[in-house]
């Protein structure tokens, strides 16, 4: 039997979710509804287990401060780039997706295997 991946879900994610989905209502690309249906199956699978809740870990802070120094300059990344890449290295992720592609090459640049 075939196991599932851990997939990592901390605080800080859920929140970028959350305003990921529901600004698409803003943008006019997906109705509330489909937006609330999007947030329910994202809840379902916190609850059923396809997504592990995990804490945020404080030693991201000092990593994001070293992302940014050390790639912000060439590749350009934003703050919660770097913040985003530093909790997946801190976690010890195997694989970080991404629909961003500052994130991707700061990912890919620091040895994750960036999947958008």
């Amino acid at each position: 039997m075939a196991t599932r991946p851990n997939l990592l879900i901390s605080p800080f994610s859920r929140a970028e979710l959350a305003n990921a989905i529901y600004r698409q209502v803003f943008l006019h690309r997906v109705s509330v509804v489909d937006a609330s249906r999007a947030w329910k199956n994202f809840e379902l699978d916190c609850h059923t287990g396809n997504l592990q809740s995990i804490e945020f870990p404080e030693t991201a802070w000092s990593v994001t401060v070293d992302l940014a120094r050390r790639y912000s300059p060439t590749l350009g990344v934003r703050t919660l780039d770097s913040l985003h890449v530093a909790c997946a290295l801190e976690l010890k992720a195997e694989n970080f997706w991404t629909f961003d592609e500052r994130q991707a090459k700061l990912a890919e640049a620091v040895g994750l295997d960036a999947a958008s």
